[in-house]
C-alpha cells in the first residue's frame, strides 16, 4: 500500500538571509494518505498552518484547496518525491495514483 505523508507547519527558522527551513516539531503530522486510482482527501489543516511538508510513496497527483478532487491531470509528483507548500488553514489536499 501507497501513502502520501503530510507534516503541517506554521513558521520557519530564517537560518541566513538566503537559507530558511520548517520550524520541527511543526504543528502536527496527519495520518497518512492512501493513494490509490480514486482521489483521497487528507483532513483539514490546522487553523494555524501556513505550509506544509508531503512525501509519497509512488507516483502520484495532488490538488490543495477546499474540498479538492484530484485527477491524474493535476501536479505529478514522483516516487519519493518531497515538497513543500504554502497553504490556507481549512485547506486539504487531495491524491491519486498516476503514471
Amino acid at each position: 500500500m501507497a501513502f502520501l505523508y503530510i507534516w503541517e507547519f506554521s513558521e520557519v527558522l530564517a537560518l541566513s538571509d538566503k537559507l530558511m527551513a520548517a520550524s520541527a516539531p511543526g504543528i502536527l503530522q496527519q495520518v497518512p494518505v492512501t493513494i490509490g486510482v480514486g482521489s483521497a482527501q487528507s483532513a483539514a489543516f490546522s487553523g494555524a498552518t501556513k505550509f506544509i511538508r508531503v512525501h509519497n510513496d509512488v507516483v502520484c497527483s495532488i490538488n490543495i484547496g477546499f474540498n479538492p478532487t484530484a485527477t491524474a491531470q493535476n501536479a505529478r509528483m514522483a516516487a519519493g518525491q518531497t515538497e513543500y507548500f504554502g497553504v490556507w488553514p481549512g485547506q486539504q489536499i487531495a491524491v491519486i495514483t498516476n503514471t
